[in-house]
């Protein structure tokens, strides 16, 4: 046998991406949020009993959005947490401000519908944009 190695296609799947959209940037941020726990598991399936409080900064919008959905992985992470509900607060002086509360519940893989795992959220093709019309629009890759 010769050696080589292949990559094949189609046969591993690292990334997941998703468009989230609103009409604000919180409507962006809570959509974005619930698509990210809709990668997870069937959030159907999850009840809002844990809230936890978040508040972060930043000078830009697309960077803030980041740290926000790294943080909600952090949290799935560190405390064992799903969320469902997302009540996001955004208020702009010199930098962009968030303050959110989030809703969920322990990870049961029995009840909850597990899905992919997300890791970590990437910078390839991650953007936040103003659309013509006023509206909000991100695109977000996840490491899976």
């Amino acid at each position: 046998m010769t050696q080589g190695y292949t990559f094949p296609e189609d046969q591993v799947i690292s990334d997941l991406v998703f468009e989230a959209t609103g009409d604000t940037p919180a409507e962006l941020f809570q959509a974005a949020g619930l698509a990210l726990f809709e990668v997870m598991a069937d959030t159907g399936r999850v009840h809002p009993r844990i809230r936890k409080e978040i508040r972060l900064k930043h000078a830009q919008i697309d960077q803030l959005l980041y740290d926000w959905l790294s943080e909600l992985i952090y949290l799935k992470d560190a405390a064992g947490l799903l969320f469902k509900e997302f009540s996001v607060q955004l208020t702009q002086d010199n930098d962009w401000s968030l303050v959110a509360t989030v809703r969920g519940e322990p990870i049961d893989p029995k009840r909850h519908g597990l899905r992919a795992d997300a890791k970590a959220v990437t910078y390839h093709q991650f953007e936040v944009v103003q659309t013509e019309t006023g509206s909000w629009k991100a695109r977000v890759v996840v490491d899976i």
